[in-house]
């Protein structure tokens, strides 16, 4: 506006319409009413700023106006957190209204077409300001949310569950996230902080498509996510797979929260780390798929549970079946010679082997359920050496 065309407005009135926007969002937006007092005041601050910036604007016959420093600098940075920028347009626009309303109050008849004009123009620096507000106030948020994350997962992997864990987890709404699992493979080539990003994101939205949640970071050349609300942990982890780099990826059990994640952690980078032992496992595999091969890598639990879950069930369940396990694999799987060790018909060394499958799910026909079950018993009956030694060795102590 070229600053002969400078219009003398009478300041006094910025109040009048300032107020008569309030009154007007008060009426008109219900998000406005659900407010505190404290932030409709802010609101209300930054409309009166707006005309009075606008009104200084129009009078100084300036050609560019000054928007941010003029309006939102009036408000803390906090409000764009909690006014979203469909909100913040719903203000400028209510303003513009209440202004174009009071065109006769702030101008007289011969400059009312040109201030109308003038307040055009004013909303649209206003709104392209507001954008880029928003924007910047975006990109901080996001930046800020990818670095809590990663310390989240740092957290996750060290199996830390302290106080700070619980805080950094509120801050990304997880602490009511149950159902946790967390999913290890190696991270796509080259790992640069550009390039990780794009993948994280990728990962993000696979997961939010899925229904699940996700908290992703890099860790060397690994790549982490720990997923959240994960009904079928292994078919969601087939769904981001192609996210990751070449190599194997490895699923952990699934934990109550993210409090327990530190154990589905352990177990998928131990599996990460076994599942070379098995070149022919499938992409992604579950941990508890590997745990003969943690078990070589000398993983207690991976030991205990092998135990735990093969050998005690068939020992309990009665010495046919352990026997008939037993017997099959030295013999190589063959059902005669299982027979004739054992003396009992083949048809009751199959009837056993659907008994073992149904107690343990192991199938002992099948080369991996083999490998499964002789580490299982080998394990088992170390295990029972053990104990029986260190038993004997209490006996033989002498009485105080």
């Amino acid at each position: 506006m070229p600053a002969d065309q400078s219009r003398d407005l009478p300041a006094r009135h910025a109040g009048t319409v300032a107020t008569a926007a309030a009154q007007r969002m008060e009426a008109e937006l219900a998000w406005y009413r659900k407010l505190s007092a404290e932030d409709r005041s802010w609101v209300s601050l930054v409309a009166q700023a707006g005309v009075a910036a606008f009104l200084s604007w129009y009078r100084s016959g300036a050609d560019q106006p000054t928007i941010a420093s003029d309006i939102f600098g009036t408000a803390p940075r906090e409000l764009a957190q909690k006014i979203s920028l469909s909100q913040t347009l719903d203000l400028v626009r209510t303003t513009v209204d209440t202004v174009e309303d009071h065109v006769a109050l702030l101008a007289g008849v011969e400059d009312q077409a040109q201030l109308r004009e003038g307040v055009l123009r004013y909303s649209r620096e206003v709104a392209f300001a507001t954008a880029t507000i928003y924007a910047s106030v975006a990109e901080s948020r996001g930046a800020w949310d990818a670095r809590l994350e990663s310390l989240v997962v740092h957290a996750v992997v060290r199996g830390e569950a302290d106080d700070t864990l619980r805080s950094r987890a509120a801050e990304l709404e997880w602490s009511d996230v149950t159902s946790v699992a967390v999913l290890a493979g190696t991270a796509p080539r080259p790992v640069g902080s550009s390039n990780a990003g794009t993948v994280l994101v990728a990962i993000r939205q696979a997961a939010r498509r899925a229904g699940i949640e996700a908290l992703t970071a890099v860790q060397g050349n690994r790549l982490i996510c720990v997923l959240g609300r994960t009904t079928d942990p292994l078919a969601h982890a087939t769904v981001l797979a192609p996210n990751f780099g070449e190599g194997p990826v490895v699923i952990g059990p699934v934990v109550p929260h993210l409090f327990a994640a530190g154990r589905s952690a352990r177990a998928a980078l131990s599996g990460l780390d076994a599942v070379h032992a098995w070149p022919q496992a499938p992409r992604p595999v579950s941990a508890d798929e590997l745990l003969p091969e943690r078990a070589l890598l000398g993983e207690a639990p991976a030991r205990r549970t092998l135990v735990d879950r093969v050998y005690k069930p068939l020992r309990d369940e009665g010495s046919s079946l352990l026997e008939t396990a037993q017997a099959f694999i030295e013999t190589g799987g063959a059902l005669e010679a299982t027979g004739r060790l054992l003396f009992v018909h083949p048809n009751t060394v199959r009837y056993r082997l659907r008994r073992i499958d149904d107690i343990v799910d192991v199938d002992l026909t099948s080369s991996r359920g083999a490998w499964v079950a002789q580490m299982a018993l080998s394990l088992g009956l170390l295990s029972e050496q053990r104990s029986s030694v260190w038993r004997d060795t209490l006996s033989s102590r002498p009485r105080q």
